[in-house]
């Protein structure tokens, strides 16, 4: 039986992070259940970075993961970064809405600037007259290179002596009195004396199989479509724009736009499809507020966006089951988060506290922890 330090479960974005973070100081090795990695979540992420998305804890780990990414290591051989600029919109009636989040982000992205209606119309030129109150622009947006920044931790943990073992769906978790046994479908048998469960959407199936308490785990569809941009290439350099409701959002691909509904579909673990319904839902508002003129999509599909019911991440050993830590629950920002995350999940399995960098952020582990007080009842928002 091969023995490790940790294991890791699970092969997209954070499982490699944090098995690349570990594989730093201990011997790893990482079970993914799908014969690729990425399958699912991370190889269909919008790739963007987003300093003003998601809640203070979010924010943090996002603002905390910038330097990472902007001088990534020696394994990651290409640019992660490039500029994307974020134009937020409030709807007629919706603009103190968006004054609020303006406040609330200020003191970690303070060149986030509110814009009139005639501002918002110079930046992006096809919006209709007369249907935005207010909007945000969000200057230092970025895309991400994903599958350069995945294969770049990839490599890492690689050249650290790390091991990854695909097609190795977990059918067994079993906790002696130093270590735990791992049994992947294919027979095999492993140990290590600490588990890390990064199985995304599946956590709490991975969890169960190690007798920990379910999180309450809520994988939501989110689909993607495809369209032509009726400007052409001359749309490529436009920012991403979006609805501060998130009825829906797009972003310039080449001579396309990538749109969303911003849809929250509940759904359980699977290869997940985009949804007909909600994606003419959205060509009806995209049609309403822009000059876009969408008469038919080129491709579509869809992910998993998997959150605990308040929404923030659960970084951190089990409670009740000695050896276990989830690392799970990233929802739409596990990509941007990935390196701060990353080396916050590494620092409590290793028994340290969270990196100094994101304390000064905000950040608190009570804040990430599993079975937090309020997590399991927090509504949904």
């Amino acid at each position: 039986m091969s023995q490790y330090d940790v294991i890791v479960i699970g092969g997209g974005i954070a499982g490699v992070s944090i098995g690349y973070e570990l594989s730093k100081s201990s011997r790893v090795c990482l079970l993914e259940m799908e014969s690729t990695l990425a399958f699912h979540t991370t190889g269909r992420s919008a790739a963007t970075f987003l300093e003003t998305y998601g809640g203070p804890e979010i924010r943090a780990l996002t603002t905390g993961s910038r330097a990472f990414l902007e001088n990534p290591p020696e394994y990651f051989e290409s640019e992660l970064m490039t500029p994307r600029p974020l134009l937020q919109f409030a709807k007629q009636g919706r603009g103190a809405v968006i004054e609020q989040l303006h406040a609330d982000v200020l003191p970690l992205v303070p060149d986030a600037e509110l814009l009139t209606p005639d501002q918002v119309a110079e930046i992006f030129p096809l919006v209709a007259p007369g249907y935005v109150e207010r909007g945000m622009y969000e200057p230092g947006a970025m895309e991400l290179d994903v599958a350069g920044l995945h294969q770049g931790y990839v490599r890492g943990l690689r050249a650290h002596g790390g091991d990854i073992v695909k097609s190795a769906p977990v059918v067994g978790l079993t906790r002696g009195p130093e270590s735990w046994t791992v049994e992947t479908a294919d027979g095999e048998r492993r140990s290590a004396a600490t588990i890390v469960n990064a199985a995304g959407a599946w956590g709490d199936v991975v969890g169960e199989l190690a007798g920990a308490k379910p999180l309450g785990l809520m994988p939501l569809r989110r689909s993607i479509f495809m369209v032509r941009s009726p400007q052409g290439a001359d749309s490529k350099d436009l920012p991403i724009f979006g609805d501060i409701d998130q009825s829906f959002y797009v972003k310039p691909e080449g001579e396309q736009f990538l749109c969303s509904p911003a849809d929250e579909t509940p759904c359980p673990p699977s290869d997940a499809k985009a949804d007909e319904l909600e994606i003419a839902r959205a060509i009806d508002e995209i049609n309403a507020a822009t000059s876009i003129g969408v008469r038919s999509i080129s491709t579509s599909w869809a992910g998993l966006r998997t959150f605990v019911p308040d929404r923030n991440f659960v970084v951190g050993p089990d409670p009740e089951v000695p050896g276990f830590h989830w690392f799970v629950g990233q929802g739409g920002y596990g990509i941007q988060t990935a390196p701060a995350a990353a080396m916050a999940g590494a620092a409590l399995v290793r028994g340290e506290g969270l990196p100094a960098d994101l304390i000064s952020r905000g950040l608190e582990a009570a804040r990430l922890a599993p079975h937090r007080p309020g997590m399991s009842d927090a509504a949904d928002h």
